[in-house]
């Protein structure tokens, strides 16, 4: 007998975010998602439209923000569960989002693995609210080299020419046809490649490519 697939709609403004999270959910067999917003208002019509188990909610979003959004999917469906997916680790934004009758709240510094383990908890009923102040208060980090790499908080912090050079590297293209596609210099190109290895902890061309693929920023082949 099979597990029935939880279904997962992504509300977020942020373009490569939503497709990141996409590709690394979609690991998941026992995942489905049905759906992506890119603002508040969207995130409620799509809700009511599609009737997700989960839905992954961004507080800063245009037109409406997410924690409105959240009391009004919560409100006219009381089957789907809210999981605030923020930025913000400050306490007021956590007990926000829970007068908002969220389930849970992550940062987007957490790892894949975070999320998935939170996606489950609150698909099962309980009540998720992580953050890295709560974290520090309950003793040490695990040792660094033991953690899985912030894959999100990768996705978030690279800017838009990164991307673009990130995309042409995992397309197989060398410095000088990066440059001439983007129209910039060979030294700019090598100085975005040398951010985008520093940023990502990644060092050579093949892990650039493996990572775009993950992200979504590429088509796996």
């Amino acid at each position: 007998m099979h597990m029935r697939r939880v279904t997962v709609l992504i509300a977020d403004d942020h373009g490569i975010l939503r497709q990141g999270l996409r590709k690394m959910l979609e690991l998941d067999d026992n995942l489905e998602i049905v759906g992506e917003a890119e603002n508040g208002i969207q995130a409620i019509a799509l809700a009511k439209r599609l009737r997700p188990n989960i839905v992954l909610m961004d507080i800063k979003m245009p037109l409406l923000d997410g924690l409105e959004a959240t009391r009004e999917v919560v409100k006219v469906l009381p089957d789907t569960k809210v999981l605030i997916l923020s930025g913000h680790n400050e306490a007021e934004y956590v007990k926000r989002a829970a007068e908002s009758n969220a389930a849970g709240y992550l940062l987007k510094q957490a790892t894949i693995h975070e999320l998935h383990r939170a996606i489950w908890q609150v698909q099962k009923g309980k009540k998720v609210f992580r953050t890295s102040i709560s974290r520090r208060s309950n003793g040490p980090e695990p040792q660094p080299s033991r953690r899985p790499a912030p894959l999100l908080q990768k996705v978030v912090h690279l800017t838009s020419r990164e991307l673009e050079v990130l995309r042409l590297i995992a397309q197989g293209k060398a410095n000088k046809e990066t440059a001439a596609e983007l129209g910039i210099g060979i030294k700019t190109v090598e100085k975005h490649r040398e951010h985008l290895m520093e940023k990502l902890n990644i060092h050579e061309t093949a892990g650039l490519t493996r990572y775009a693929m993950v992200a979504g920023i590429i088509e796996g082949r």
